[in-house]
């Protein structure tokens, strides 16, 4: 085809002219070419600045984040503990630097509201190993190391932007910081925008403002680990080298410490680039969500090559003189291109102004996954992406339509004014029909099975009263108190608190259920009167929960046999637990358990202040409460009295007759007028708790749903065209049909039929695609599922419905053809 600018120009005006005499079928294009290229803008900037913007840390590719698992004992990572992290400095040559982090929750006492925070404890190599800069003051360095070192804070910067409004007058200040134990500490820096990894935290502090990190359990114990570790490739050193070394000191420290190292736990260690780490948990959803944009692309393309050829057929009339005037093969797709590069380019545009608002809906959306998301900004390489799929939209839509025969009595036949469809245009208008609603398909299935389980979660019993207990955060302060203090101090909360019109029982505990999951880890090893382990097997893991008298009333739980709590236990010579159904069951199966004893075996109880490892007599069996899991499966939990301890976090659990919101306010009020510094934050219901957890599985569901909405939308827009540009050309045939004795009910149904069967091949083709695709993706995201058949079954009806009704309108049309003026019509 020979380009000339000035002719192409030409063409342009033309186009413009010819589009504007239809504008039902070009606001339809744009509309359409608007949605999946904005779809495709958003979703591509997204995984873009997710998945591969640049981290703003010094020197990236050389930065790694060192994982130890222990996969038989928990999913995920396990921390290292210090003697762990001096093996690895002490061995290890390819890393020529270690930086450590450790999360923990603090209560800030000084900066405003009395708040529970989240922080990180690092030394004084941590910055310098991460490579950040501070935007304000300086960051923590080796000066702030050891046990002498004054207490020193850096604000991250969300935290300081949001929260604190920016105000650059906190440097200086001083707070004071409570866990294991208080300190003070100077804020002396603003952490720069940065991943907030390996967690999410509104400060980061010396390792001196956590007195327990400066305990000899913590110097020595090998098992005591809370700790992640960060290194520095070293010059010419390479990753592969880097992970080959870690694995050979590890497997040296797990030789020479044995006992630490359980077999049946698996530990092991890997390295990886710290950009990898940061983004291993969005990257499948990303992916997968950018494969169902691209699904909605090409239902878009398809629907508008549908548009584009019935109407090119329409004008195969105009398109056949012209040729037989002598217009060229390139000429006549030069005046193809220059309509659909218009549409294309206007739908590129709509698209890119709808993608800002949709980029800023999904960048809320993927902060769930990855916190990267929260820094999302629109960049230029959106435009260049609409520009891409407008070019590449425009050029298919030109090519795809057949041109004319130029034949005579071809051109006679189309000048005369009608329309006739040939088998391959027929065929290539069904083709894209089938092929959307198989693509429509596979996002509806997909939407389908994210709904199901989205329901089955929601409807999972708990076992617990949800709508009626409050749940408020009130962290224990030990600021010049004793832990007899702390507890009357509780005490007498929940004595003032019971006092309030409305309430029914009040009790403390030491997590709220499903949203402080995972706060202990595993849980403990333990072990019973009379157990004995098989050989090679290991003591089983339970989870320790303190709680005080009237708990298992106040959540709702019923306490199957022996008793509740009372104020004297905890403080005789004879400690006492409750345990749950199936740890009783477990350890003495047919068996009465109460009177006898649970004793905690695990290494690691002697580093964690408060618990006993003395036998303790079972009181009690309480129904199983499963806090860690949002669907409840079997739980062994032990419960032991507040009066004994250990006390971390600190919450209270208020069972209400009243709207449980409404005693907010005077609970905070008897709380502060008791202690004016003490936090009282993060009241909610635990029905509305699950809710938040369930957050993330209820945006999958709504994200991938409105994909296949507006997908099922645009292919039954697809369908219903197709039948409609069919019954318009088969006006001549349904006429002779009716005359010689059909009856319309009869082409009516045959409309709907054909609907139906593009429907019933789109399925059967989306079906077979979605199979391969599964497959294909099972081999690189192991966490990837097939819908369930009866997902696919109601899917494939909702389609078929969908295409029967979609079908109705051309049908109707169909069976009110008057006889007359359809043999008229040539």
């Amino acid at each position: 085809m020979n380009f000339k600018p000035a002719l192409f120009l030409q063409d342009l005006k033309i186009a413009l002219r010819s589009l504007t005499r239809t504008k039902g079928l070009t606001i339809t294009v744009v509309l359409t070419l608007a949605l999946g290229i904005g779809a495709n803008a958003a979703i591509f900037s997204l995984v873009r600045g997710v998945l591969l913007r640049p981290l703003v840390n010094r020197d990236e590719n050389r930065l790694i984040y060192i994982q130890q698992s222990a996969p038989g004992m928990a999913p995920g990572g396990v921390p290292f503990s210090v003697p762990e992290i001096q093996d690895l400095r002490a061995s290890v040559k390819t890393l020529n630097s270690f930086g450590e982090f450790s999360t923990i929750g603090f209560t800030m006492i000084g900066l405003g509201e009395p708040r529970e925070v989240r922080a990180g404890v690092v030394d004084g190599s941590y910055f310098d190993v991460m490579g950040l800069h501070p935007v304000l003051g300086r960051l923590i360095g080796p000066q702030d190391d050891g046990p002498k070192a004054a207490g020193v804070v850096v604000l991250t910067y969300r935290f300081w932007s949001t929260v604190l409004k920016g105000d650059a007058s906190v440097l200086g200040k001083s707070v004071r910081l409570g866990s294991f134990g208080d300190r003070s500490a100077t804020i002396i820096g603003v952490l720069e925008p940065s991943i907030p990894y390996p967690a999410d935290t509104e400060l980061i502090a010396n390792i001196v403002t956590s007195p327990h990190h400066l305990s000899a359990t913590m110097v020595t114990g090998r098992v005591h680990r809370m700790t992640e570790l960060f290194g520095r490739l070293a010059p010419g050193a390479t990753l592969d080298q880097a992970r080959a070394e870690l694995r050979t000191a590890y497997g040296a420290m797990i030789r020479d410490h044995a006992d630490a190292y359980s077999p049946q736990a698996h530990f092991q260690v890997d390295a990886k680039l710290l950009r990898e780490q940061v983004t291993s948990g969005a990257r499948t959803v990303l992916l997968v969500l950018l494969a169902a944009s691209g699904l909605v692309f090409i239902i878009a393309c398809s629907n508008v090559a549908n548009l584009i050829l019935a109407r090119t057929v329409r004008r195969e009339g105009e398109l056949a003189i012209r040729s037989a005037l002598g217009a060229s093969a390139g000429a006549l797709r030069r005046t193809l291109l220059a309509e659909s590069l218009i549409l294309c380019v206007a739908g590129a545009a709509l698209g890119v102004v709808s993608a800002r608002p949709l980029l800023a809906v999904l960048a809320r959306y993927a902060s769930r996954f990855s916190v990267r998301a929260l820094d999302l900004t629109v960049d230029s390489s959106m435009l260049w992406v609409g520009a891409g799929l407008a070019v590449i939209s425009a050029i298919l839509l030109a090519f795809v339509p057949r041109l004319p025969s130029v034949s005579a009595s071809q051109v006679s036949n189309l000048a005369s004014g009608s329309v006739r469809i040939t088998g391959g245009t027929s065929r290539r208008l069904r083709i894209f029909a089938i092929i959307q609603v198989a693509a429509s398909f596979m996002l509806l299935a997909g939407a389908s099975m994210l709904l199901k389980t989205l329901l089955s979660i929601q409807a999972a019993q708990t076992g617990l009263d949800t709508r009626h207990v409050l749940a408020i955060n009130v962290p224990a302060i030990s600021y010049g108190k004793t832990p007899e203090q702390i507890v009357d101090f509780y005490k007498e909360s929940i004595r003032r608190i019971e006092a309030l019109p409305g309430v029914t029982k009040t009790a403390f505990g030491i997590v709220v259920p499903w949203r402080d999951a995972g706060s202990f880890g595993p849980g403990f090893s333990f072990s019973a009167d009379g157990h004995v382990s098989a050989p090679g097997e290991e003591d089983p893991r339970a989870q320790l929960r303190t709680i005080s008298p009237g708990f298992f009333a106040a959540l709702g739980v019923p306490i199957l046999a022996g008793r509740d709590f009372n104020q004297l236990d905890g403080q005789t010579k004879d400690p006492v637990v409750i345990v749950s159904q199936t740890l009783a069951q477990r350890m003495f199966p047919n068996q009465d358990p109460l009177n006898r004893h649970v004793f905690w075996t695990d290494p690691v109880i002697k580093f964690v202040p408060g618990i006993s490892t003395a036998p303790h007599r079972i009181i009690g069996v309480t129904a199983d409460i499963d806090d860690e899991h949002v669907v409840p499966g079997p739980s062994l939990t032990v419960y032991s009295p507040f009066e004994e301890g250990p006390i971390f976090g600190g919450r209270l659990f208020i069972h209400t007759s009243a709207n449980p919101y409404s005693l907010v306010t005077p609970i905070t009020r008897i709380i502060r007028d008791m202690s004016a510094d003490q936090p009282v934050e993060r009241a909610a219901t635990l029905e509305d708790v699950r809710a938040e957890v369930l957050t993330p599985d209820r945006l999958n569901t709504v994200v991938f749903g409105v994909f296949a909405a507006v997908a099922l939308a645009i292919a039954l827009v697809g369908v219903a065209g197709v039948l409609a540009f069919s019954v318009s050309a088969r006006t001549r045939e349904f006429g002779i049909r009716l005359a010689i004795g059909s009856q319309p009910r009869q082409l009516l149904a045959g409309v709907i039929a054909e609907g139906a069967v593009m429907a019933g091949a789109g399925v059967v083709m989306g079906a077979a695609g979605g199979y391969v695709l599964a497959r294909l993706a099972g081999g690189y995201f192991q966490d990837m599922h097939m819908p369930g058949a009866a997902v696919a079954l109601v899917s494939g009806l909702i389609l078929l419905a969908a295409a029967v009704i979609a079908s109705a309108l051309p049908a109707a049309r169909a069976a009110r053809i008057d006889v007359i003026q359809a043999l008229r019509a040539e």
